[in-house]
């Protein structure tokens, strides 16, 4: 390691604890805990940065060494979004780093092929789906996971002796607990099997789903087992679908230092069905995201697929969902009336208005107001997520933050 790529992070470093300490960052702190404590004190935003198309640019990067280009882009992306737009980030006063896992396939390989745009851009991709008979099912074998701790423990003491001094450097467990089920149904059968199977092989559609309902039950289970898991309550981690996980309700009472499944959040959706229809939806999916659900603490559930038509059949199977994902394809008046104040509306603007050469701020505008209008009743938070690009117009970040709290009252 040259002494460039040293005093690099350690001016990066600095910058963050700066920011870490600014008295609104405890201020938003509470506020997003208030949020999800169901007594909201306003309604919370945040802008997503992470798919943003060169949020920061390989070219901005000063240091030599791989790894440490990797942690300088994301130390920077962290400092920009703090620094430029304005929205409800908070900046915690050290840096995670989190456990080496590998994960084995499911005895069938998932190949995914993508294609770049004509900007050069690589978001569209397909899966070529190795399951594509019921008999097929037999080739899937149980899941094995092996952690590195080693490794990452020597990783996180390099990063201590580079900046420790200013910036702590902490350990902690394994960032998101996604526990979707049918985003591996669809990348082992396809949506077309998907789909029909729910009438040609519905015993076969059970048996892929209590497959992967106990793949998930043994993994999450090794990570506890392993003491693995780390809370994500407590510091900006995310929760679900963009939402951070501040909350006063957890870790649990008995909880004793040790992070298990109960004390924190897991993140459930299902947007590949959101074609069948809710009757289906309950007969053969639902009951397999129950059971992985009710392992945790509580759940965030949802990411683009409208939730309006089936939410009093998830509600019933999850009564520890806390925070529901409210896409542009949901019914926002008719959700809100069911949600009340007893769940969050996480709130997710169309991505598309913000994106490309030329936002469309009035449709921004009324998008915004109608969500306020129609969620006025409810604990609310905004989160814009799922923008790509923005041909290099990061201001429009800070404009869209403004145009919220002026609406807001802020």
């Amino acid at each position: 390691m040259s002494n460039r790529d040293r005093e690099i992070l350690r001016g990066l470093a600095a910058r963050w604890m700066e920011l870490a300490s600014l008295p609104v960052m405890a201020v938003r702190r509470r506020q997003w805990t208030a949020l999800k404590d169901l007594h909201a004190e306003r309604p919370m935003m945040l802008f997503e940065t992470w798919t943003l198309e060169n949020y920061v640019a390989e070219d901005e990067l000063l240091c030599q060494d791989a790894e440490l280009r990797r942690v300088e882009k994301a130390m920077r992306a962290v400092i920009r979004q703090a620094e430029e737009i304005g929205d409800d980030y908070v900046v915690e006063p050290f840096l995670r780093v989190y456990w080496d896992i590998e994960r084995s396939d499911f005895g069938v390989p998932l190949r995914r092929a993508g294609a770049q745009d004509v900007e050069g851009g690589a978001v569209a991709y397909h899966f070529d789906y190795p399951i594509r008979t019921p008999a097929e099912i037999d080739r899937l074998k149980p899941r094995t996971f092996t952690v590195d701790r080693e490794k990452t423990r020597r990783r996180a003491e390099r990063l201590s002796d580079i900046f420790g001094d200013l910036l702590p450097v902490v350990l902690h467990g394994t960032g998101g607990h996604w526990a979707a089920l049918t985003q591996d149904l669809f990348k082992l059968i396809g949506n077309d099997n998907l789909l029909t199977w729910t009438y040609d092989a519905p015993d076969a559609l059970h048996r892929l789903m209590a497959y992967l309902r106990d793949d998930r039950l043994a993994y999450f289970g090794w990570l506890e087992r392993e003491g693995l898991l780390g809370l994500n309550s407590a510091g900006w981690e995310l929760a679900g679908s963009g939402s951070p996980g501040y909350i006063s309700s957890l870790p649990q009472p008995d909880y004793a230092g040790m992070a298990r499944l109960r004390d924190i959040w897991a993140w459930m959706e299902s947007q590949e069905t959101t074609m069948i229809s809710p009757r289906m939806f309950g007969q053969f999916f639902l009951p397999y995201m129950a059971d992985v659900s009710r392992q945790f603490g509580l759940i965030y559930y949802g990411c683009c697929e409208p939730v309006h038509d089936r939410w009093d059949k998830i509600i019933a199977a999850i009564p520890n969902v806390r925070a529901v994902s409210i896409s542009p394809w949901c019914d926002k008046r008719i959700i809100a009336e069911r949600l009340g104040r007893n769940v969050i509306f996480s709130r997710k603007p169309k991505p598309a208005p913000i994106s490309g050469p030329n936002p469309d701020w009035d449709v921004l505008a009324a998008d915004i107001d109608e969500t306020l209008a129609a969620a006025r009743d409810c604990n609310l938070e905004i989160v814009f997520r799922d923008v790509y690009r923005i041909n290099g117009d990061r201001p429009r970040l800070a404009r869209w933050a403004q145009m919220v709290r002026a609406r807001i009252g802020e």
